[in-house]
């Protein structure tokens, strides 16, 4: 130990504990230096040499927004590669890249907002590209690898703070600031919250961001949660750093609040410790604070605990221990190492989803490259930028020899004809017009402006072709010949300026609107028209152009010609991750886009030997019956081309899985804001039909045989072993799945659900023995008559497998537990919240602070059903605690009602409740159905006598 010196104060002292450090740096604070503290941009101390710091640095699949970085596969790929090794590996590059480019650029922060484990529950939501899984436990694995590599493997000091995103139960765009998600108890302790909680529990976790949607009517960011779950699963300090603007969203959008005093105030006690809003302008919110607390509506305490998280999220990342920060020094960055590893993820990521013997493709093949995604490296909004790249063309060129590859695009040729007989003319840019979206950097890329340094279009005899493509309902973009896309600045005149369509409001898509003979150009970023001025082609409010469609080639012509003349087709299909599907903007169906169906059309109808492959970040709905391959890949990053040539080749044996369910149609979706995985069958857990493709379902070019399964049960654990071995010919990775099942459970309990899983690496002929421990609390449901965790007693299926559908092994054990009772309805009454089945309910606030209630969707009878329910030797009165107005109707078994409770005078509030009652005559054990018509908030029934 160092002798203490008054130069030297306690926190700047490394020998010391973090948290007498925290401790001796805060009292030194003034209020109003705390105060700074709750923006996203904390500014320096600068007499105590504190610096300036800010939360949040995007780093989904590798460093976003700062400018170049090495890019990784979208992290749905990265789930789809089942491989938690390999994305520790990627997390662990990304961290380093990270700590590199912020010695050169301090706009780069060490608080990286990543990774997102919001469950991929429904294939329509349009960040489906963000998540992992729809599965909860392979959500988590995968996280808890990522988080373990960003933050490192020194016991003290962490390489970045990773915070994970979106508390809780997000997966609409659609109204995604004011909706709120219903979610049932079991629901959210056996699928929403359990994702955030084992990832939580694995020690790598810095703090989590909270979604912008309410839960069961309340805002995530005044949740209840964050102290009762979140806070209670670690006893490391976690920083919750909101979204952004999302506490202005508590007034302003949400109305949950009438003053910002009141909001701000409400988020800080509920444990949102970070404000992200208004942008680096932090005098909004230290402003709403300041009077908050002068209103007596913050402590000085609320404040010092949000400072406190703040400060040891800083101390961990050796902030304040320069000398001691073993990181420091980090400068790996666009290295060898981490270009063989976006490759290796790229390979791992891709999923054979179908193959009746055309892949891999011979060396001698001639190959048709058709598609709108075959010359494209797709980025999405949280991509760094690229620094290399590779698209599918490009890699079969260089796997395969140009002379053996022929391409076609298959966009339409069209030119645009003015009604004064002219054609939109695209003038020739000047020689330095190269330029990438993003390049520089930016800590908000959705204030970059577009490009006004190009020329705008004009109108002349001849005009120029322009590639048209259709996303899909009509959205549109058109691209001149030198590869640039037509774009509209803030100056309002339309460009070929943008190297991809992208933004925060993607300015380089359009609408044909049908009008006289004509179309109208409508411009979908500025909803106004193009029009033809003396300065140039723009958009505007008046006067628009009617313009005429000429087209020189169907897209379809082009790919019918290169087919024919090929051994083998391959068409590449998919989404361009800023249109039709993404942060803002959810899909509304699974089908491929029109014009890429015409395609693959096209080249079926004079080759037989064609193949889909999918680049896409969610889903499809595909008919492939007609198809010998299909494939899917996420957008792979910088090494997606090499790694999809070296699979189409045969150089490597696809290995992905599927980290989600491929639905055969539209029908089969539930609702995009039904989040009742359980009622809704949703997901492989619970879905009945018969998917387009199963969880877990991946093909190889290889084959395995499985066998020698045991399983028993020691320590509480199940203990299961089985062996896998490699009976092709050529060294390929297979993905063992083990899942269980209920064979008869009382309630209703997932059709199979996944347990564990391992990615393995066998040569030809070898044999490897995997063992599996699962503790038995994996077997457990909450059964709501408890309000717990209970295992149920019972025979349990193990199942192991290729698949959650390829079940290769099983085998059955009874599991011992405890035996469910009754619920003891004359002693505890019925929380409303707590049924087993419902219909037409959504779940809402007791109070703006906790608790649950029940109310009829809007426009219908909602009905609750309570199994089980024990009257012991009779009650005769019956409460209902409610707010609003309307009826509550008390039915047993499903029979007639045998209690109505009316409440006709409306309360004055959705929270001012009252009890209302009623006679009743009940005895025994039965069934309680509950009935609610009207406006009404059910919180409590219970029951006298």
């Amino acid at each position: 130990m160092t002798e203490q010196t008054p130069s030297t104060p306690p926190f700047r002292d490394p020998h010391l504990p973090f948290a007498k450090r925290i401790d001796d740096l805060l009292q030194r604070l003034t209020l109003d230096e705390k105060l700074s503290f709750l923006h996203q941009f904390t500014p320096a101390v600068e007499r105590l040499g504190v610096a300036a710091w800010r939360t949040g640095q995007e780093a989904l699949h590798g460093v976003a927004w700062m400018g170049p970085a090495t890019v990784f596969p979208q992290a749905v790929g990265l789930g789809s590669t089942w491989n938690t090794d390999l994305v520790r590996r990627v997390g662990e590059a990304v961290s380093k890249e990270v700590r590199a480019m912020r010695a050169h650029d301090d706009r780069v922060g060490l608080n990286v907002w990543s990774p997102t484990v919001n469950l991929l529950r429904h294939p329509l939501w349009g960040r489906n590209e963000e998540g992992y899984s729809e599965d909860p436990r392979l959500t988590s694995a995968i996280a808890t690898a990522y988080t373990r590599g960003l933050r490192g493997e020194h016991p003290t000091y962490w390489r970045t703070a990773p915070v994970l995103k979106h508390w809780l139960a997000h997966n609409n765009e659609t109204d995604r600031a004011t909706s709120s998600s219903s979610v049932r108890p079991r629901v959210l302790h056996e699928y929403d919250l359990r994702a955030f909680r084992e990832t939580v529990e694995a020690g790598a976790v810095a703090g989590v961001m909270p979604a912008y949607n309410l839960v069961n009517g309340r805002p995530n960011h005044v949740s209840p949660y964050l102290r009762e779950h979140l806070r209670a699963w670690t006893d490391e300090e976690l920083l919750v750093c909101s979204d952004a603007g999302a506490p202005s969203n508590l007034v302003d959008h949400e109305h949950y609040f009438d003053t910002h005093e009141e909001a701000t105030a409400a988020a800080l006690i509920a444990g949102v410790d970070s404000f992200t809003d208004h942008g680096t302008d932090s005098s909004q919110i230290l402003g709403r604070a300041r009077r908050a607390y002068e209103q007596g509506l913050l402590t000085e305490a609320d404040i010092d605990t949000a400072v406190r998280r703040q400060l040891s999220v800083r101390f961990r990342l050796g902030e304040f221990d320069p000398h001691h920060d073993p990181h420091a020094g980090t400068g790996e960055f666009d290295t060898p190492a981490h270009r063989a590893l976006a490759r290796e993820a790229a390979e791992q990521a891709i999923v054979l989803l179908r193959n009746d013997g055309l892949l891999p493709l011979a060396p001698d093949t001639r190959i048709a490259v058709v598609g709108l995604l075959a010359d494209e490296c797709k980025l999405d909004w949280y991509s760094g930028t690229l620094i290399h790249r590779s698209t599918p063309l490009e890699g079969l060129y260089e796997r395969f020899g140009a002379e053996r590859v022929e391409f076609a695009e298959g966009v339409d040729r069209v030119r645009l004809k003015t009604s004064a007989g002219t054609f939109l003319h695209v003038p020739e840019a000047p020689a330095a017009a190269d330029g990438v979206r993003g390049a520089e950097g930016a800590l908000d890329p959705a204030l970059l402006a577009g490009r006004t340094d190009l020329p705008p279009l004009t109108t002349d005899a001849t005009g120029t072709e322009l590639a048209l493509v259709d996303w899909g309902e009509g959205l549109l973009t058109l691209r001149a010949p030198d590869g640039r896309y037509l774009s509209v600045a803030d100056d309002g005149y339309v460009r070929a300026s943008a190297d991809q369509p992208g933004g925060w409001v993607v300015q380089e898509t359009f609408r044909l609107e049908p009008h006289e003979h004509g179309h109208l150009l409508r411009h979908v970023g500025t909803g106004r028209h193009v029009c033809v001025a003396a300065e140039g082609v723009k958009v505007a409010d008046g006067d628009p152009e009617v313009w005429e469609l000429v087209i020189a080639e169907r897209g379809e012509e082009a790919v019918r010609r290169v087919a024919e003349r090929a051994d083998a087709v391959l068409v590449f299909a998919g989404n361009d991750p800023h249109i039709n599907g993404r942060e803002t903007e959810d899909r509304t169906t699974l089908r491929l886009p029109a014009q890429q169906e015409r395609l693959l059309r096209a080249a079926r109808s004079v080759n037989p030997r064609t193949a889909l492959a999918l680049v896409s970040a969610y889903p499809y709905a595909v008919d492939t019956t007609a198809l010998p391959a299909v494939l899917w890949t996420a957008h792979g990053g910088q090494a997606a081309g090499t790694a999809l040539a070296r699979v189409l080749s045969g150089d490597v044996s696809p290995a992905g899985r599927l980290p989600q369910t491929w639905y055969a149609d539209d029908a089969d979706l539930p609702g995009l804001l039904d989040y009742d995985v359980i009622g809704g069958r949703q997901t492989y857990l619970y879905f009945e039909g018969t998917p387009l493709f199963p969880f877990g379902h991946g093909l190889s070019y290889a084959s395995f045989s499985y066998g020698d399964l045991t399983a028993r049960v020691d320590g509480g654990s199940l203990h299961v072993t089985f062996t896998v071995t490699n009976s092709g010919d050529m060294t390929a990775d297979e993905v063992p799945q083990l899942y269980t099942r209920a064979v008869e459970p009382s309630v209703t309990r997932p059709r199979r659900e996944l347990l564990a899983h391992e990615r393995v690496t066998l040569s030809p002929g070898e044999k490897r023995e995997l063992s599996f421990e699962v503790p038995l609390s994996a077997f457990e449901f909450w059964d709501v008559s408890r309000g717990g965790p209970r295992l149920e007693p019972g025979s349990y299926d193990i199942l192991v497998g290729a698949s959650s559908e390829d079940v290769r092994l099983r085998t059955t054990l009874r599991l011992d537990g405890e035996a469910g009772t009754p619920r003891p309805v004359f002693r505890r009454g019925l929380e409303a919240a707590d049924f087993d089945e419902q219909s037409g309910v959504a779940i809402v606030d007791r109070t703006r602070t906790a608790g649950d209630a029940v109310t009829p969707q809007e426009g219908r009878t909602a009905e609750l059903v309570y199994r089980n329910c024990d009257f012991g030797d009779g009650v005769t009165r019956v409460v209902a605690t409610v707010a609003g107005e309307g009826v509550v109707e008390l039915c047993l078994n499903g029979g007639a009602p045998v209690a109505v409770l009316p409440l006709d005078t409306a309360t004055a509030t959705p929270y001012d409740y009252t009890s209302i009652g009623a006679g009743v005559a009940v005895e025994g054990v039965h069934d309680v159905h509950l009935r609610l018509r009207g406006p009404l908030r059910l919180a409590h029934v219970g029951f006298s006598g």
